[in-house]
């Protein structure tokens, strides 16, 4: 009969480590030495919410940059958060900004 894990604060802290930056659960679990089903099984708190701790933590430090004054982040922030966009309109008229003018020109088919 295989043993029981038994996860270790290191081994919650290396999970928590790999799952913040992405790295795929297979390649924790191997990090570990135990089964894919097995990380899952006593990981589930460090799988789960080391992607929305992360967001908070950058989050946070983008909000401080934008309140500091930084524009770059202050720009990001408001094209994301705020739904602010850059707009490029073309405009198309005619001769000396009148109608556009179309001929249309009928040529025979030659035979």
């Amino acid at each position: 009969m295989p043993s029981l894990h038994e996860p270790t604060p290191e081994q919650r802290h290396i999970v928590q480590l790999h799952a913040t930056i992405g790295t795929p659960q297979e390649d924790i679990a191997k990090v570990i030495g135990i089964d894919p089903k097995t990380l899952r099984l006593h990981y589930r708190d460090e799988l789960d919410l080391a992607s929305a701790k992360a967001n908070a933590v950058v989050g946070g430090a983008l909000f401080n940059k934008a309140k500091a004054g930084d524009t770059t982040a202050m720009i990001f922030w408001m094209k994301t958060r705020a739904g602010w966009k850059e707009t490029h309109g073309v405009e198309h008229t005619g001769k000396d900004g009148g109608q556009i003018v179309f001929n249309t020109v009928y040529e025979p088919k030659p035979k």
